[in-house]
């Protein structure tokens, strides 16, 4: 269970669960009121810490400022930034070959106009079984 990750919603209360929340997972991401009932349960984001937690000196991987995410809206951040670089990247090198290469231009925009005719064919012809399969 510790593995599994984009999980909106979790309720385990009343499990009787017992152990240390796995640390590192976004199972510490969710509120205490979530595990309630579980009185052998230990470990962030509860307020019982672990036996050995004090010795080990384990750190507390929600953020103090109450678990408002700052690190999921940063990977978010990354992630938009990401995408947006791809897609810029890729739209210019497509448009680029286009624009730089006459004859690859021809060829793909003589294939985008006979697959345009190809599909209002196809098209045309659906539509005509239909109006004989409805007007017998």
């Amino acid at each position: 269970m510790s593995q599994m990750t984009l999980l909106n919603y979790l309720d385990v209360s009343y499990n009787n669960l017992s152990g240390r929340i796995p640390s590192g997972t976004q199972l510490q991401s969710f509120e205490c009121s979530t595990y309630i009932g579980n009185v052998g349960l230990c470990g962030r984001p509860l307020t019982e810490d672990c036996s050995g937690d004090k010795e080990s000196n384990v750190p507390p991987l929600v953020s103090q400022s109450g678990g408002s995410g700052e690190g999921i809206d940063e990977l978010k951040r990354w992630f938009y930034i990401g995408g947006a670089s791809g897609f810029v990247s890729g739209f210019w090198m497509a448009c680029g070959a286009l624009l730089l290469n006459r004859r690859g231009r021809y060829v793909f925009f003589h294939f985008l106009d006979s697959f345009k005719d190809w599909v209002y064919v196809r098209v045309m012809m659906f539509i005509s079984k239909l109006q004989r399969f409805a007007h017998p």
